[in-house]
């Protein structure tokens, strides 16, 4: 298998040897930012039992939300594939864009211009000190994937995604595919 270097843009895939980790254990992470200082991404399979009408009462569509990661999960982020509606986004790679003008996306939701296919909302980010995730990647806590997806990907990565990633995998993987999620319940 090629190992692929971490880049933003690219995916991160827990190694099913990662049980012990509550916030990372089975999590598909999308890289939104990943230089010499450190690196940034949010957790796209980790659905939460609430929605955005929840948490903003302005937002009046019931768009899920998803743990994003164990850093600062009391602030809300987003990435979508509007920049063209959405004024000071940040790109990440192949049309998929973090943040943004938050008052105009509320607009833009509540008038239906955006849906749930081209927006995706986390409370809290997955972050990573300066080499923090190499030293990770080098004890083999993670896979680096492409994003194969591109901006699909906010539709595509549902909670069956880390699983359908062990499939793609092959090998090895397989087996963890149809693997209990705690061991000690098998």
């Amino acid at each position: 298998m090629q190992t692929l270097k971490p880049k933003k843009g690219k995916l991160l895939i827990a190694e099913p040897a990662l049980t012990g980790d509550v916030s990372f254990n089975r999590s598909v992470v999308l890289l939104a930012e990943h230089n010499e200082e450190g690196s940034v991404g949010f957790i796209l399979n980790k659905p939460l039992d609430f929605d955005i009408s929840d948490l903003v009462e302005e937002i009046h569509v019931p768009f899920q939300v998803f743990n994003g990661g164990p850093v600062e999960q009391d602030n809300l982020y987003f990435i979508h594939k509007v920049p063209h509606l959405i004024n000071g986004s940040i790109e990440i790679s192949d049309g998929i864009y973090w943040g943004g003008d938050f008052e105009r996306t509320v607009e833009l939701i509540n008038s239906k211009e955006i849906t749930d296919k081209d927006i995706r909302f986390f409370l809290g980010y997955s972050g990573w000190a300066s080499l923090q995730l190499d030293q990770e990647l080098s004890s083999r806590s993670w896979i680096v994937a492409r994003n194969d997806y591109e901006s699909d990907i906010i539709k595509k990565s549902t909670i069956a995604f880390w699983k359908e990633k062990m499939i793609e995998l092959g090998g090895d993987y397989l087996l963890w595919s149809n693997a209990p999620e705690n061991p000690a319940l098998n």
